[in-house]
C-alpha cells in the first residue's frame, strides 16, 4: 500500500529525519511513536509533500500525492479555532477542494459528508461554529472530513490528544471498521502502556527509524533507551514499560 524510500528532511540546517525507509500493507493500523522532537509530525508531512524532503514515497506503486485516496488529520494544536467556519463546512472542505474551490460540491459529495457526520455522531452539530465544540467533538469533525474522502490511506497526527473517552471509543471502533475495509491507518501518538497494544505495528522514531515491529517487540528496554535516552520517561519509569511488555 505505502512504501517510503530513504526519506530525509533537513530543516534550517538541522537533520529532522535521516534516511527513513518503511513499507505498510493494506488493513494495517500502525502507531508512530517517539519522543517530542523526534520527527513524527514531520514524517507525516513529508510523506504528503508538505515539507521539502529527499527520498521517495510510493502509494500503490506510484508517487504519493495529496488526493482523494489519501486523507490527513492534523494535530488540533495546529488549527485556528477562531476561524469563522461551521463544523459542517470543515467536514466539506476536502470535497470542495476536489471539486474546485469556486464550484459547488456534487450531491454525491454532500451525501458522503452527511454519512461521515452521522458515522461520528456529529450531524446534529454541523451548523455550530467549529470553535464552540469540545476537543473531542472537533476531532470527530476532522475524522468525518477524512472519512468523507473515502481514502485508502489515512494519516492521523495525535488524534487521541485532548479527547473524551466516548470519542476515543468511537474512533477506535471506526478504525477497526476501516481496517476491515482494507484501509491503512498511520497514527502519530504519544500514548504509552496498554494503549499501544491496539496497533498491529509500531514505528519507533527519533530522527531515524529505530524499530518497526509488533508492540511487544518494539517496546523493549533497549529500544526505549535508544529512543528516549537514560532519563525518566514522560509517565513512569522505563522499567515499568519493559515489565509491562514482557
Amino acid at each position: 500500500m505505502l512504501e517510503v524510500q530513504n526519506l530525509s528532511v533537513n530543516y534550517r540546517g538541522r537533520q529532522a529525519l535521516d534516511d527513513i525507509s518503511l513499507r505498510l500493507g493494506a488493513g494495517e493500523l500502525v502507531g508512530l511513536i517517539g519522543p517530542n522532537g523526534a520527527g513524527k509530525s514531520t514524517l507525516i508531512q513529508a510523506m504528503l509533500g508538505l515539507v521539502p524532503c529527499r527520498g521517495q514515497v510510493l502509494f500503490k506503486g506510484a508517487p504519493l500525492r495529496r488526493r482523494q485516496s489519501v486523507a490527513y488529520v492534523p494535530q488540533r494544536s495546529r488549527i485556528d479555532w477562531d476561524y469563522p467556519i461551521t463544523a459542517g463546512q470543515v467536514a466539506m472542505m476536502a470535497q470542495a477542494a476536489l471539486a474546485g474551490w469556486f464550484r459547488q460540491p456534487s450531491q454525491r459529495a454532500k451525501q458522503r459528508v452527511t454519512v461521515a457526520l452521522e458515522r461520528v455522531d456529529m450531524l446534529d452539530l454541523c451548523d455550530r461554529p467549529i470553535g464552540q465544540l469540545s476537543g473531542g467533538q472537533q476531532q470527530r469533525i476532522f475524522l468525518a472530513r477524512a472519512l468523507a474522502q473515502e481514502a485508502d490511506l489515512l494519516l492521523l497526527d495525535e488524534p487521541f490528544t485532548g479527547i473524551d473517552k466516548k470519542t476515543e471509543a468511537l474512533m477506535l471502533a471506526i478504525f477497526a471498521e476501516l481496517q476491515q475495509e482494507g484501509k491503512t491507518l498511520v497514527v502519530c501518538s504519544h500514548e504509552w502502556g496498554e494503549a499501544l497494544h491496539r496497533y498491529d505495528r509500531l514505528l519507533l522514531l527519533n530522527r531515524r527509524l529505530l524499530a518497526d515491529d509488533t508492540p511487544q517487540a518494539v517496546m523493549t528496554l533497549d529500544n526505549i533507551q535508544r529512543a528516549y535516552g537514560q532519563g525518566p520517561e514522560p509517565t513512569g519509569a522505563i522499567d515499568s514499560y519493559a515489565d509491562f511488555f514482557c
